[in-house]
């Protein structure tokens, strides 16, 4: 059961929250509410809680700066805001999600799924990252703020030295300055494999192998992306037991 603290401004946004959860969300208990923040402070570091749903513009301290006063800072942290305009500033807290109001379920459910997905646990005094489930979502920090991806819409992603271009099912780009290796560690494996050192695909999304003056694939948005001759034979077993 995952413990939960909710701090918000609005009672009314904390009841509408709370019915969300109990209704709809499983394995996750709120253990403390408040509209007060240094109520929610003295929740956080007292309970240790696993989330913490926070809103970002409250009168009496806003959501960046009670987070610094935090003695306890080891739980997965969901900012709930009716602002969009703050998604910059709010990534570089490394949030698990950003939810904006009127929240909507799917977008909650999809929330707790990526924390059961991500929640970096300690063991022995190390942080070990969980890999993201396909129904999951991705947390990509891009120029403009942040993209939250859902896992099975990846096509496929490429490789620029130190930046990654996601190519989506939507037909949309994202580049983010983040090593390939990084991602390749936490998508699932079933679904995502690495045919070449530049290019990572989601084997579900393939639609043709190709044999000829090498190997290569052609995806489901039309690309032709090459196959390492090493990796041709795992590929295939992968696609074989795929279908």
């Amino acid at each position: 059961m995952l413990r939960a603290v909710i701090i918000d401004d609005e009672a009314a946004a904390i009841n509408a929250l709370q019915l969300l959860i109990e209704k709809h969300i499983e394995n996750v208990q709120v253990i403390s509410a408040t509209t007060e923040c240094l109520q929610g402070i003295s929740a956080i570091n007292a309970n240790e809680p696993d989330i913490v749903f926070l809103d970002i513009t409250m009168p009496d301290m806003n959501g960046f700066t009670l987070l610094e006063q935090l003695t306890f800072r080891d739980f997965n942290l969901i900012f709930t805001t009716a602002h969009e305009r703050y998604a910059i500033k709010a990534i570089k807290q490394h949030p698990t999600d950003y939810l904006v109001k009127p929240i909507d379920i799917d977008e909650l459910k999809l929330a707790v799924e990526n924390i059961h997905s991500t929640k970096e646990t300690l063991l022995t005094g190390r942080h070990v990252t969980r890999k993201l489930e396909f129904n999951s979502r991705i947390t990509l920090p891009v120029k403009e703020g942040a993209v939250f991806l859902p896992v099975f819409n990846i096509i496929w992603i490429a490789s620029d030295g130190n930046y990654c271009t996601f190519h989506s099912s939507d037909g949309k780009t994202y580049v983010v300055s983040k090593n390939i290796g990084e991602y390749e560690e936490l998508l699932p494996v079933k679904e995502f494999f690495r045919t070449h050192k530049s290019h990572i695909i989601n084997v579900t999304k393939v639609k043709k192998y190709i044999r000829t003056d090498g190997y290569f694939v052609e995806m489901e948005d039309g690309s032709i992306l090459e196959i390492a001759r090493r990796k041709k034979d795992e590929f295939l077993q992968i696609m074989n037991a795929l279908n």
